[in-house]
């Protein structure tokens, strides 16, 4: 498996049947061909579907039915279409269980920032600001450096925040890292990876779980 595919795999564990979910743009929607087919999980759009399916066959293709990212997509047995105001209620409500959403970085006390990257142009921040604040729960994924082979797990964030201390979990196609009152905690590493790996690929500072710690010693 490469790194992304890692991410996907690793990621789905984190849906539990019956749970609503809401999957971000980009990496996160792949995750909806993975799920379990017996698992009962009504996926949200912020743009106004509950209950999204795999993405259609070339003869299924619908090009009003898409997904945040205006990609075409199904709909399962139960789903329904609604306005972005109701959509957002469901959000701001707390009715979502997890959202499992990209990011560009990450910080050791879980700030995000992935809405934009400043001179680019942008369409709009989305629907991430009110998810990361809104759902019980937040996982974000991402790739553990960029493309320089820079680390995307920092002290700080260098990008404009898309929330302050919103992250529950991170997972990378290197390790699983927890957040809580006490800090970032790795709890988890991809397979073929070590410890000292991921030390010397992370910027932000992070202490390892004694569980971890004594699998590896």
């Amino acid at each position: 498996m490469d790194g992304r595919q890692k991410i996907i795999k690793r990621a789905v564990l984190e849906i539990e049947d019956g749970m609503n979910v809401n999957l971000g743009i980009g990496m996160p929607t792949l995750i909806a061909n993975e799920i379990p087919s017996d698992y009962s999980v009504l996926l949200q759009s912020e743009n106004g579907l509950l209950g999204i399916g795999p993405y259609p066959f070339e003869d299924e293709v619908d090009p009003d039915l898409i997904n945040a990212g205006k990609e075409t997509v199904t709909a399962v047995p139960g789903s329904s279409y609604f306005d972005s105001a109701e959509s957002f209620a469901m959000i701001r409500g707390g009715h979502i269980d997890l959202a499992i959403l990209g990011g560009m970085e990450v910080s050791e006390r879980g700030d995000l920032a992935n809405w934009m990257i400043p001179g680019k142009m942008i369409k709009g921040m989305g629907g991430a600001m009110d998810l990361v604040n809104g759902a019980k729960r937040v996982v974000v994924i991402m790739e553990h450096v960029n493309k320089h082979g820079e680390s995307k797990v920092k002290h700080e964030c260098d990008l404009p925040l898309t929330g302050k201390n919103v992250v529950n979990r991170l997972i990378t196609d290197m390790a699983v890292f927890d957040f809580n009152e006490e800090g970032m905690i790795l709890i988890e590493l991809q397979e073929g990876v070590t410890i000292k790996e991921v030390q010397e690929k992370t910027e932000a500072s992070f202490t390892v779980s004694p569980k971890l710690m004594s699998k590896h010693q």
